[in-house]
């Protein structure tokens, strides 16, 4: 069975990531796993242990920082969150592509400490459809949707440090080429594999 690959994807607040990442699960969902991330806040009303998060008492999660559990982990608000190893190596080992959904800077720590795991940055096509696209949710105040653009200001400058940046114009197409993309990412990881195998296997035999 092949093994699949971590993917971590980032994109502005409004950006539609959520609505992607529903669009490529419902066309592809057997190719691909969400990743489920660790918390230290409470459960709350209607949330699964194991489908929204992995509920952690502080003491727990923090023994799992000690003992390097994490892929990524932050605070926010005064509680933990992080995407626990373990969830993740059995996705992949199953032969799942795990997504990592993100906020920039979880995603460049995860690239400092994993160099070849893909960074992808979704964006729309411009920052007047992203500001159309907060006022059209209809959620936010004028305030929060001007601190949410002021907040993708600071985003868009490590845009530049991503791998690849994904325009999500048709969200259809938009999940399609992000399918694309990954399974190119995957065939070019596992050539990759083969190949370093290939020489070292090929050198052992030369040196003998």
């Amino acid at each position: 069975m092949k093994k699949g690959i971590l993917i971590v994807i980032s994109g502005f607040s409004g950006a539609g990531k959520g609505t992607v990442l529903k669009e490529l699960l419902t066309k592809h969902g057997d190719c691909y796993a969400v990743s489920i991330s660790a918390t230290t806040r409470d459960m709350r009303e209607g949330e699964q242990e194991g489908v929204n998060y992995f509920y952690k008492t502080q003491e727990t999660f923090e023994q799992m920082i000690a003992e390097d559990a994490f892929i990524e982990y932050a605070q926010y608000c005064g509680r933990y969150y992080g995407t626990p190893k373990k969830y993740v190596y059995e996705q992949i080992e199953a032969g799942k592509d795990v997504i990592l959904e993100i906020e920039v800077q979880g995603a460049l720590k995860v690239k400092e400490k994993f160099p070849d795991t893909p960074i992808l940055f979704l964006t729309p096509p411009s920052a007047q459809e992203l500001q159309r696209r907060l006022l059209g949710r209809g959620r936010e105040s004028e305030e929060e949707i001007a601190r949410r653009l002021k907040q993708a200001e600071v985003e868009a400058a490590y845009m530049p440090q991503y791998d690849f940046v994904v325009v999500n114009d048709v969200v259809e197409e938009c999940a399609e080429e992000l399918h694309e993309l990954i399974t190119k990412l995957h065939t070019a990881s596992a050539a990759r594999s083969e190949l370093i195998q290939n020489i070292q296997r090929e050198l052992q035999e030369l040196n003998q």
